[in-house]
């Protein structure tokens, strides 16, 4: 019975452990918005993503612009209009003027922190495989293995997104600083942060609600 017990204990921490595996490591911390913006939801806004890659700017932009389009917002890529170098203040000005741009979303990298922190030891109950010569046979079974404490340090990537308005009086009206562990997949990092992002944009009213499957907007 006590083996049932720890075989159905060791399945669900497995499945539990894939599950966080598969959320998003990412969070956005340090949180502002500019009370005074009352104005109308943001409908057509330039995403610049500052990158000297320019793999990673094209990623960057491409990862917000596809959520903002989920929205009622007609996001446009820096790089379709300046696909060579970054775009200096100039070009921005004069491209906001032709295209009739109403807001901005910037992203850029900030320097990165490192975090260190102690580990208690613990127990654990893992599944093993032994040869036993005398069978001539591998013996599965249970056991408790203990971990010794030890010192965990980690590098945290940190970026800056702001958005700002175009209209009337340019100003920034929203920002943030997302705080992301390394990890191995940099498109799941920015596709993680973009879909934080647009929640916060449309809570406070500054972007429109996603649109519902059947073309109505979600509450």
């Amino acid at each position: 019975m006590k083996l049932y017990k720890k075989i159905i204990t060791a399945t669900v921490l497995f499945f539990l452990l894939i599950l966080i595996e598969g959320c998003s490591s990412s969070v956005l911390v340090d949180k502002w918005k500019d009370a005074s913006f009352q104005e109308s939801a943001l409908k057509k806004i330039l995403v610049i993503a500052i990158r000297k890659n320019p793999v990673q700017r094209r990623l960057w932009e491409d990862a917000f612009v596809n959520q903002l389009s989920d929205c009622d917002v007609e996001a446009t890529a820096s790089y379709t209009l300046f696909p060579g170098t970054m775009p200096d203040t100039s070009q921005i000005i004069q491209s906001i003027q032709t295209n009739s741009f109403d807001g901005i979303l910037v992203t850029r990298l900030l320097k990165s922190e490192t975090e260190t922190h102690q580990v208690e030891s613990s127990v654990s109950t893992e599944f093993v495989s032994r040869y036993n010569p005398f069978r001539k046979a591998y013996t599965s079974y249970f056991e408790d293995v203990r971990h010794p404490a030890y010192v965990d340090s980690q590098t945290i990537s940190r970026r800056s997104i702001e958005v700002w308005v175009l209209r009337k009086n340019e100003r920034l009206i929203w920002g943030a600083t997302s705080n992301t562990p390394e990890r191995n997949s940099l498109q799941a990092v920015q596709n993680d942060i973009a879909e934080l992002v647009i929640p916060e944009l449309v809570k406070n009213a500054i972007i429109n609600p996603k649109k519902l499957g059947n073309g109505t907007k979600s509450k």
